[in-house]
């Protein structure tokens, strides 16, 4: 681990039983939700996850935070594995990890005032700030747009934007050094999506923090992101800076997924827009090899027996990793929908 990694996940697997029997409970399967990645944070840095529904994204997310225990693997945050560590060893390190939850109408207690909930974390963690923690409580509300005024207010007398702010208050309470966001503007309306990634690209400039920012929105991480990574089925497909992966994708799947983002340029030049066939596999017993063979129209018979590995390809910048046997050219352009459907490969 170098200096400047702040977090980092080595081999981060997470299973979750799956039961059976009416009386005697017993596991008969289980679902490999995150099944051994490798990922990065430095700090000060934002780093994207994204994927489709089920790929592990949320569940990488709450295993970072701890807010999870792995199955397998570590999770080294400033050089020290904290994967399996007990509350007591945790204590020292949970007001620097902090999270930013996707739904804004059920992270909030409805019974409490936003101060209570904003000033609670303050209070468990002993934190007294210079002021006192209701003088911080509306300078935090303040910093994040809305009226200092409000303190006294419930959270059903708020939007779902401002809501979300309350979050990002009660996150920035204890100045945390990583903010896990997960998926924090999904749930909202697009007018107010802007503002809210616009509020939190500002406090990682301004505060230092870095951002592990979960999302399916492509265009949404392009614009926080400084790095960005692509998960399928439990996996990483491929990481690089944002410039690199969303300009010269390797990895078919992250071809599919970004040839499906909507243009806004009328007058840009035409894309090939690929719409996979098939479904996505069960994570109770994902495909052998690469997870993502099933549905590539490049799978060959290694595709089946052999795991690509996360590796740096040829012609790639230093930093983007692939993993895939037969990665796709630098660039793809062309002007027509594209069905592709392994079979007839």
């Amino acid at each position: 681990m170098t200096d400047d990694n702040l977090l980092e996940l080595s081999g981060l697997t997470k299973h979750f039983p799956v039961t059976g029997g009416l009386i005697f409970k017993r596991q008969v399967a289980k679902v490999h939700a995150v099944d051994g990645i490798d990922l990065t944070v430095r700090a000060g840095e934002s780093v994207g996850l994204v994927g489709e529904s089920g790929c592990g994204k949320s569940t990488t997310g709450r295993l970072a935070a701890r807010l999870l225990e792995p199955t397998s693997g570590a999770i080294r945050y400033r050089g020290r594995d904290v994967a399996h560590a007990s509350r007591r060893e945790l204590k020292p390190i949970r007001s620097e990890i902090q999270m930013i939850f996707q739904d804004p109408y059920s992270s909030l207690n409805p019974r409490q005032t936003v101060g209570s909930i904003i000033r609670g974390p303050m209070e468990i963690n002993d934190i007294r700030p210079p002021g006192g923690r209701d003088a911080r409580v509306r300078e935090l509300l303040e910093i994040v747009g809305l009226n200092p005024e409000h303190y006294n207010r419930f959270p059903h007398e708020f939007s779902g934007g401002q809501r979300q702010r309350i979050g990002v208050a009660r996150a920035l309470a204890l100045e945390p050094r990583l903010i896990v966001a997960d998926e924090p503007v999904s749930a909202l309306d697009v007018s107010i999506q802007a503002q809210v990634v616009n509020l939190l690209q500002g406090l990682q400039r301004d505060l230092g923090i870095a951002f592990l920012f979960i999302a399916h929105d492509l265009a949404v991480v392009r614009h926080f992101s400084q790095r960005v990574a692509v998960m399928y089925l439990g996996k990483i497909v491929e990481i690089a800076d944002r410039e690199s992966l969303y300009e010269r994708p390797r990895h078919p799947y992250t071809h599919a997924l970004l040839s499906a983002v909507p243009d806004t340029d009328p007058d840009g030049a035409a894309r090939e827009r690929i719409r996979l066939a098939g479904d996505v596999p069960s994570p109770i017993d994902p495909p052998s090899g690469c997870r993502f063979r099933t549905r590539c129209w490049k799978a060959r018979d290694t595709c089946a027996t052999e795991e690509p590995p996360l590796r740096r390809l040829e012609g790639n910048a230093e930093g983007h990793l692939t993993a895939c046997h037969f990665p796709e050219a630098p660039a793809t352009a062309g002007d027509q929908e594209v069905v592709l459907d392994p079979a007839l490969g």
